[in-house]
């Protein structure tokens, strides 16, 4: 009877997060299904289907917000920015969700900001 199994990839990040089903409909969730002869394979990416992961580490969080990947370090330890420390290794990983309600933060902050420092106007010359 084929089974699909879930894969522990020693760096999962690497992999593209991408339901997988197989001839039987087993889904594991990430884009490998088990074969009837017991064999993973890869299956292709569903279309229109996109699945963001949950977590993000560090480096790709420092991508999406265009700044170093020690800055965003720095804001993790300084707990300006959530994050968990996870495995034996204690790597970081932020919360796509977290990382939303931080950019809202920032732009509240921002908006605040601007609203307290109006734009002075030039004389004109």
């Amino acid at each position: 009877m084929p089974y699909a199994v879930t894969v522990i990839h020693p760096a999962p990040d690497r992999w593209k997060f991408r339901p997988g089903v197989s001839g039987d409909g087993a889904v594991n969730g990430r884009g490998l299904v088990s074969a009837d002869d017991g064999k993973l394979k890869r299956t292709k990416p569903n279309e229109g289907v996109s699945v963001e992961p949950r977590f993000l580490l560090l480096s790709d969080v420092a991508a999406e917000l265009n700044v170093s990947d020690s800055q965003v370090y720095h804001m993790v330890r300084s707990g300006e920015l959530p994050a968990i420390k996870i495995g034996g290794r204690g790597q970081w990983r932020v919360e796509r969700a977290r990382l939303e309600e931080y950019i809202q933060r920032k732009y509240d902050e921002t908006a605040e900001w601007v609203r307290s420092n109006p734009l002075a106007e030039r004389d004109p010359e």
